[in-house]
């Protein structure tokens, strides 16, 4: 690594870092331009132990001890400035110790995601980065092996995701289906059970599924408004529901995931 103690923000290498209060500049920086940003020296160690490659990092001087023993063998900048310069730069107080600009690294073939995996996840256009972080959460947390998304999915290296996350979508495996629902066929190819998680009069009770589940599950939560497509549920195997209590119909799509992996966890 080369420290580099900035006074002033003229360097062009600090671009990655600039406006990122600015939700659009984020969305064409990060994907189009082959990076994402870690935040947190918890998610750069992630990051690194997953082998993702900085392109730089951006740090207060108190947090380079900590982290040089992780950066000392990548041959990038590392730039250290005073807080309120950083907080000029990047438009919020950085507080978690570090930001870095990773890049990204190639999406893997959805054959080999589902290689090995018993119990996979399907975001069907959720388009809310919090709730995709949340998701990723539980899917580590709760022991299933990979994550697909649609199309139309939010990213899941957008910052906020990762940081929702707290690193995990760096280390769950995961892809970008090329088409939806058609990718259901690849799934079921694979030997998956197709289980939609939705509201249905038909629908079976995610306790009685549960209770002798198939072997392998591919478990399809839908976007945030308007739930699971009407070809999506055609495509599943079993409509699965959770059931509630006290007037209420649901619950939020990051809280379903969990209740639904927990219950469908391999024992």
């Amino acid at each position: 690594m080369h420290v580099l103690r900035i006074t002033d923000l003229t360097d062009p290498r600090l671009a990655d870092y600039s406006n990122l209060t600015d939700v659009a500049l984020r969305r064409v920086s990060e994907p189009a331009g082959g990076l994402y940003i870690a935040e947190s020296s918890k998610v750069l160690a992630r990051a690194l132990a997953v082998g993702h490659t900085p392109r730089s990092v951006l740090l207060q001087e108190q947090w380079l001890d900590d982290l040089a023993p992780m950066l000392d063998s990548f041959d990038v900048p590392v730039f250290v400035a005073p807080a309120a310069l950083l907080e000029s730069l990047t438009g919020y107080n950085l507080h978690r110790g570090a930001l870095a600009a990773m890049h990204r690294p190639p999406l893997a073939p959805v054959s080999e995601v589902l290689r090995d995996a018993r119990r996979v996840v399907v975001l069907e256009d959720i388009v809310d980065h919090t709730n995709v972080g949340a998701i990723f959460r539980s899917v580590a947390g709760l022991g299933a092996d990979a994550v697909l998304i649609t199309p139309r999915c939010a990213d899941p290296l957008y910052r906020r995701s990762v940081r929702v996350s707290m690193g995990t979508v760096l280390q769950v495996p995961w892809t970008r289906l090329a088409d939806w629902p058609l990718g259901a066929q690849q799934l079921r190819a694979s030997g998956f059970h197709i289980a939609a998680l939705a509201l249905s009069p038909t629908a079976v009770e995610l306790d009685d599924f549960a209770a002798s589940p198939p072997e392998r599950i591919a478990l399809v939560l839908g976007t945030e408004g308007d739930g699971l497509s009407g070809a999506a549920l055609e495509a599943a195997d079993t409509v699965v529901t959770i059931p509630m209590q006290h007037g209420v119909d649901s619950l939020n799509v990051a809280s379903a995931s969990a209740v639904a992996l927990y219950a469908l966890r391999i024992r």
